[in-house]
């Protein structure tokens, strides 16, 4: 691994930046390695997830925060979580197209990101780019997600910070997902706030906040109204995400949900190894064999298991 590419990541060049997005996206033994020479490098950036339903207005809320971040000074990176298309395999990389405005900035790098079948909104390795941007010294990291309405258990795990994004026609989906809303946001944004509806459902929010207890060393969410188009509300966001990060570092959340990463992180590293180990070509022919035998012939998974664990 060329240590000139380290040192022109860390010293935020895009050009090297794209290209280690693009090792650790393409090739896994390489992009292992790289990752494995910046981590000494990592553990300052803030993480921010972003998700909600498809048009609440997310990409729009991100602008908005990336504006906000810049005027104190702080360097951003984006990574857009856009969907594959089930059909042609691509995804619609639309966010950059939105962000053009800071495409000029040295300090703000957006990066669309297709979900190449990961499960609840994030890429597979979009956690990882984060990494490089965190290399990278940025101080702000932001996923923004496809938000396709199921509970998104990744973004929360690879986020300090979850903002759910909700417009006044969510009232109905507040009461189908309630429990899962409630346990992914740290702050609820209700978006398009000069539509009807806006003001019933914050208090259908709140009450719904009120009914879970919160103890000193637990974050009570907070929810606020945004008008995403006119710039509203940024404020509010904004002074609520910076007091949900000291809270974090205050009450030991911080070093908490770095070390949960951690633990996934090898988790999975050692599962994808053991993987590939595993499936050896005397074991591949015999699933194979199996798939092709009519079911009441086949052997059932569990005695499939039990003989593949002899081999």
């Amino acid at each position: 691994m060329s240590s000139d590419l380290i040192s022109e990541i860390r010293a935020q060049s895009k050009l090297a930046i794209s290209q280690a997005i693009s090792l650790i996206e393409n090739q896994w033994v390489d992009g292992n390695k790289l990752l494995s020479k910046l981590y000494k490098y990592t553990g300052y950036a803030y993480r921010i997830g972003i998700t909600g339903p498809p048009g609440a207005g997310k990409s729009c809320i991100t602008d908005n925060l990336i504006k906000a971040f810049r005027k104190k000074d702080k360097t951003v990176a984006v990574i857009a979580i856009d969907p594959t298309s089930p059909f042609s395999g691509g995804a619609v990389l639309g966010d950059r197209i939105r962000m053009t405005m800071h495409h000029s900035d040295p300090n703000v790098f957006v990066r669309s990101m297709a979900t190449r079948g990961g499960q609840g909104g994030l890429a597979m390795r979009a956690e990882e780019v984060g990494e490089i941007f965190d290399a990278a010294h940025f101080d702000i990291v932001i996923y923004e997600t496809v938000g396709v309405g199921q509970i998104e258990l990744d973004i929360i795990q690879a986020a300090d910070s979850v903002i759910v994004i909700l417009v006044p026609e969510s009232g109905d989906e507040v009461q189908m997902l309630k429990a899962g809303l409630m346990e992914i946001g740290d702050l609820f944004a209700i978006n398009k706030a000069d539509r009807p509806g806006a003001n019933k459902l914050m208090i259908t929010l709140k009450n719904l906040l009120s009914t879970l207890t919160f103890d000193e060393n637990n974050w009570q969410p907070e929810v606020f109204q945004t008008i995403a188009t006119e710039g509203k509300g940024t404020d509010v966001l904004l002074k609520n995400l910076l007091s949900h990060q000291n809270f974090n570092q205050s009450k030991g959340i911080q070093m908490r949900k770095f070390q949960d990463r951690y633990h996934r992180c090898v988790n999975s590293l050692i599962n994808s190894n053991i993987q590939k180990i595993f499936w050896n070509e005397e074991k591949t022919c015999l699933l194979q064999s199996e798939l092709q035998k009519g079911q009441q012939k086949q052997m059932s998974p569990y005695s499939l298991v039990s003989k593949l664990l002899e081999l």
